[in-house]
């Protein structure tokens, strides 16, 4: 899988493809030189754009000699511990590369962005916020870019409420930019982790960081903009969101701040939701507080098991009431059923009142 990322002219929707349709990386390997005979509407430059993948395998080789050494994990498109809200996205990466602890398909996710001039009210925000956020929702991962401004203020302040938190990297985890963020990145391997699309020895380009926009928003079940001016990179993670189908949400600030000019309009124009507090966001994402829901289970109000279901339906609430929440792809990992019948089981569950769906594509008993 890694040396099919390497490959010139091969973009991400055709590196998909090429899996999905010949089971695995390996297949489409071995099929390089005759990719025409089992696919065979394929254009003849794809055979000649796979035979780089004999040049790509040394280099492949000694990432995975360093990554076995540093303790990077290598994950792959089909491995189950790759994101799976990522990998709803079209233009998902097919290896991802990560040092940490966190869960990458943790229940709660949201991402964090901005400008990266902050000011002493988004400092405030980000502080406050998080500090509410941890408060009703413990469990919550926050995800960043690790960049100057709103982005390690976020992560700071996740490591301080005791959050677990992300960052994703425009290059590769054998080096950290910006430096200064160094001891921040250290201690985030302890609590979160850091994330990446890029081999190591890779060259810091300005387009990495637009691309790393779409990591962070894909992972993610919303992406909030804390402060933003009338043009940057956290306005196109957020149109990036939007068109992965997250939730986007963005704090105002005044007429004359020139670093919420972004902000003001993506909210004025619909694009974003106004967000003022951590209880906002909670509501609008449907996530139960979870205080509220340890006192809904030592009331006894949690639903008991559904005697009309089919086993297969209460296996799904089985397995819902253990996670609270989960994507479908997990669901479908965890009962067995496969993707396509779950579909339609949920589908009939949802019009029985007994699951609903909430924002990120997630599934929950009601």
């Amino acid at each position: 899988m890694m040396a099919l990322t390497r490959v010139p002219k091969l973009n991400y929707s055709q590196q998909r493809t090429l899996v999905e349709t010949l089971g695995s990386a390996t297949a489409v390997y071995e099929n390089r030189c005759n990719i025409m005979d089992v696919i065979p509407d394929a254009i003849p430059a794809l055979r000649e754009n796979l035979n780089f993948m004999d040049s790509c395998l040394p280099r492949c080789e000694e990432e995975l000699e360093w990554a076995e050494r540093v303790k990077v994990d290598c994950i792959s498109f089909l491995d189950d511990r790759y994101p799976q809200r990522m990998k709803e996205c079209e233009d998902a990466p097919m290896m991802l590369y990560y040092r940490g602890m966190a869960d990458l398909n943790k229940t709660r996710i949201v991402s964090m962005v901005g400008t990266r001039k902050i000011t002493d009210y988004g400092r405030q925000m980000c502080e406050t916020f998080i500090r509410e956020l941890a408060e009703l929702c413990p469990d919550v991962l926050v995800m960043s870019g690790l960049a100057y401004g709103v982005d390690i203020q976020c992560h700071r302040q996740a490591l301080q409420n005791k959050l677990e938190t992300i960052g994703v990297l425009a290059h590769g985890l054998d080096q950290i930019y910006p430096t200064l963020h160094r001891n921040t990145a250290k201690e985030m391997l302890c609590q979160g982790g850091l994330l990446t699309e890029f081999m190591s020895r890779t060259t810091i380009e300005k387009r990495y960081f637009v691309q790393r926009n779409r990591i962070v928003a894909g992972c993610s079940d919303a992406t909030i903009v804390v402060e933003s001016a009338s043009r940057g990179g956290s306005l196109i993670t957020a149109e990036i969101a939007q068109s992965y189908g997250r939730e986007v949400f963005a704090f105002p600030g005044r007429m004359t701040d020139t670093q919420s000019e972004g902000c003001n309009r993506i909210i004025a124009n619909n694009t974003a939701g106004l967000l003022t507090c951590a209880e906002d966001f909670v509501n609008a994402m449907g996530w139960e507080n979870d205080k509220a829901r340890q006192k809904q289970l030592a009331d006894g109000i949690q639903q008991e098991l559904f005697p009309d279901l089919s086993d297969e339906e209460q296996l799904i609430v089985e397995t819902l009431r253990n996670k609270d929440r989960l994507q479908l792809n997990i669901i479908s990992v965890s009962t067995g059923i496969p993707a396509g019948r779950l579909s339609g089981l949920l589908f009939t569950m949802e019009m029985k009142g007994v699951v609903r769906m909430i924002p990120g594509g997630m599934y929950r008993l009601n």
